[in-house]
C-alpha cells in the first residue's frame, strides 16, 4: 500500500501560490517601516505577514480518481443550493442547473480547481459591484468570471467564480480549448469570495448546506449517477 510522506514543513511553511510573494513581501516592508516607528506595530505587522503568507497557501490535495465526478472548487462551507438557468452570458439555452454556492472566508485556501474533467468552452468575464458575496444577488451584480466545461461525458456544466466584499482581484488561467483533469488548479480569489457550480439538469448535489468543503476532494455529484439530493443534520 502507498504512503504519502507527511512533515512539518507541510503546516508550518506550506507552499504559496506564485501571486502570493508579492504581498508577502509589501506585508513585510511596512512590518519593518512599523518597527522602527513603534515596537508594538511591528508585532502586529508580523501577524498580518504571517497571516498573508497563509491566505496565499496552495496544498496539493487528493482528488477521487472516480468516473464523471463533480469535485468542489474552493475550499469553504455550502452556503446555497438553488434551482437556476445558468449564467446568460454563457449561452447555455433556457435548462435549469441545479447552483452549489461555496463560500471562502479569508481563513479558507483561496486556489481554485476545476470541478469536472472536460474541455473548457466559454469564458467572459464581467466587472461588476463588490457586494458581500453571501448575497444571491451576488451571482448577477458581483465581479465575476464565468466558466462553461463540456466534461468527458459529453454533459455542460459552468462554474463561476464571483469577487467579494472583500475580495479585488479574480486570476483565472483557464482559457477556451483547453483540457483539465478533475482537481486541477485554474486560478484564485484574493480575499474572501464565492465559487459557484452548476451541475446539469438531472444530476441532484451530494451535499448539503452547512457542509465544508476541501477543493479538489469534496465530491458534489456524479454525472453518472441518479441519486437523489442530500440532506443533512447539524450535530
Amino acid at each position: 500500500m502507498k504512503s504519502i510522506n507527511i512533515t512539518w514543513r507541510n503546516y508550518i511553511l506550506p507552499n504559496i501560490h506564485s501571486e502570493g510573494w508579492r504581498f508577502v513581501g509589501i506585508f513585510a516592508a511596512i512590518t519593518a517601516l512599523l518597527a522602527i516607528i513603534w515596537e508594538p506595530l511591528g508585532w502586529i505587522g508580523l501577524a498580518l505577514t504571517v497571516w498573508c503568507y497563509y491566505f496565499f497557501r496552495d496544498p496539493d490535495r487528493v482528488t477521487p480518481e472516480i468516473d464523471n465526478v463533480v469535485v468542489s472548487p474552493a475550499d469553504g462551507i455550502v452556503q446555497m443550493i438553488a434551482k437556476v438557468q445558468a449564467p446568460e452570458e454563457l449561452n447555455m439555452g433556457s435548462q435549469m442547473f441545479t447552483r452549489v454556492s461555496i463560500f471562502m472566508s479569508v481563513f479558507n485556501v483561496h486556489v481554485n480547481r476545476v470541478p469536472a474533467q472536460g474541455k473548457i468552452t466559454k469564458s467572459v468575464y464581467i466587472p461588476g459591484k463588490f457586494l458581500n458575496a453571501t448575497l444571491d444577488k451576488a451571482s448577477k451584480d458581483n465581479e465575476r468570471q464565468l466558466l462553461a466545461l463540456k466534461t468527458k461525458s459529453g454533459k455542460d456544466l459552468c462554474f463561476v467564480q464571483i469577487a467579494g466584499l472583500v475580495a479585488r482581484r479574480i486570476l483565472c488561467e483557464a482559457e477556451v480549448g483547453q483540457e483539465y483533469k478533475a482537481g486541477e488548479r485554474f486560478g484564485m480569489i484574493r480575499f474572501g469570495s464565492r465559487l459557484d457550480v452548476y451541475l446539469p439538469e438531472g444530476v441532484e448535489p451530494q451535499v448539503a448546506l452547512g457542509q465544508t468543503m476541501v477543493a479538489g476532494e469534496s465530491i458534489i455529484a456524479n454525472l453518472s449517477s441518479d441519486a437523489k439530493a442530500v440532506s443533512g443534520v447539524v450535530r
